[in-house]
């Protein structure tokens, strides 16, 4: 059997999901962090977990300190019962606001409230573990907790629990290399603040948990806590659970071919009725016994591809329609659109338009250049595009939303759809004027 560790990533009970539809207004605090919470806590204690562990975030911000509490102590309050150890850690959201209500909340064990080590020892199932755990005691630490500091191993299986910002030596989040990591001696890093999560397996243990639950569109995908067995002193397998009570999903809608604006939404129900049907495939083919749970609600963000003239007509429609929910899985679970997003390409003869000497000849010469990247015209298009960008993804109300690398391909499709929508309306004034 083994000992149990649940790990969990950022919580950030008090938030609440962002553009729900009507019908799941009534909902929003079971499909939030705080649902997730409660579905955390009611299979640990039938999965028979031993140790529940927190790697920062738990909490929002200091003004969610009566809801977390509420939260956190029914559930801290069942685990106990259930004979589980809760632990964990602060993070530079709640900094303040977790050790107040560690105070509040006897059973939940929090590691390193003092910004120094703090080593705690776990029997259970005939094993022994050692969590190892530092937490923030301001909200900005420019100094990496790894720095001069010297692990002292205890028997069994030794494990790192840290809220850091990994590879970014100019963070104010308590910054760390992963060469500190490796060398510190430890078995594994449970690691908080990014909401994405690596790929843990065996063979890679340590890194990012991500978040319990995304609550935007920013943190898309499968989300949910992983459970580390600890057999004979040691890893002997590493899970992910998927129970996220609401699951935000980017869907790319081809318009190519398309009749008329108001097939799109068959198109879209074909979509979502396959989507369904994969997500209930993989949920019942999970090898290893892994909790893969179907979501209470899908929220999409569509993209809107393909060539046609109908793009901004089907934009239209769908932004219009109240984020209604649109389809009802064989899992029950409600599909709703958060978000429409136009990305289409009009059917223009570009090379006919080039010729033109005013703005939309100008602006169809332009698109072609982005058909042939290696140009020089291309290039400087490419790089003014990337820079452009790159100031809207820098500004810091998006700083803590997920993001990739933005590719030379990311920018010409934003280029491309954006001019190519510029120039039908551009064309369709042209029109209004001549008539």
């Amino acid at each position: 059997m083994g000992l149990k560790l649940l790990a969990v990533g950022d919580m950030h009970l008090g938030r609440q999901p962002s553009r729900l539809p009507q019908a799941l207004i009534s909902e929003a605090q079971d499909l939030g962090p705080a649902g997730a919470w409660r579905r955390l806590v009611n299979l640990a204690i039938d999965q028979q977990v031993h140790v529940v562990a927190l790697a920062g975030d738990v909490v929002e911000r200091d003004e969610d300190y009566f809801e977390a509490y509420r939260d956190l102590s029914q559930g801290i309050d069942r685990l106990t019962d259930a004979g589980i150890t809760v632990v964990g850690i602060a993070g530079n959201h709640d900094v303040h606001v977790l050790p107040r209500l560690a105070k509040q909340l006897p059973n939940f064990h929090l590691l390193g409230p003092n910004g120094t080590w703090e080593a705690f020892p776990i029997d259970a199932a005939g094993e022994q573990l050692t969590l190892h755990g530092w937490s923030f005691q301001q909200k900005q630490v420019t100094r990496s907790p790894l720095q001069g500091q010297q692990f002292t191993r205890h028997p069994g299986a030794n494990i790192g629990l840290l809220h850091c910002d990994r590879d970014n030596a100019a963070s104010v989040y308590a910054p760390v290399m992963s060469e500190e990591l490796a060398n510190a001696g430890l078995d594994a890093w449970l690691l908080g603040h990014i909401h994405k999560p690596d790929a843990l397996s065996i063979n890679t243990p340590s890194g990012y948990l991500g978040c319990l639950s995304g609550v935007d569109a920013g943190e898309a995908g499968h989300r949910g806590p992983w459970l580390y067995t600890i057999q004979g002193g040691q890893i002997s397998s590493i899970e992910q659970w998927l129970f996220s009570p609401l699951w935000w999903q980017p869907i790319d809608l081809d318009l190519t071919d398309l009749d008329t604006a108001e097939t799109a939404r068959d198109r879209l129900l074909d979509n979502l009725r396959a989507f369904d049907q994969d997500m209930l495939a993989s949920m019942t083919s999970v090898a290893g016994g892994a909790i893969h749970r179907p979501p209470r609600a899908v929220a999409i963000r569509l993209r809107l591809t393909g060539t046609t003239q109908l793009g901004q007509q089907v934009e239209q429609r769908f932004n219009n329609e109240g984020y209604e929910t649109l389809h009802m899985g064989n899992s029950q679970t409600s599909y709703h659109i958060e978000r429409c997003i136009n990305t289409t390409r009009a059917s223009i003869a570009l090379d006919v338009l080039a010729l033109r000497t005013d703005p939309a000849g100008l602006l169809a010469r332009r698109l072609l250049d982005l058909e042939t990247p290696s140009t020089e015209r291309a290039r400087a298009l490419i790089a003014g595009g990337r820079t452009k960008l790159e100031d809207i993804r820098g500004a810091s109300r998006w700083s803590q939303l997920e993001q990739e690398v933005l590719t030379d391909n990311d920018v010409i499709d934003w280029l491309s759809a954006a001019g190519h929508q510029l120039l039908l309306t551009m064309l369709a004034q042209q029109e209004q004027s001549h008539s």
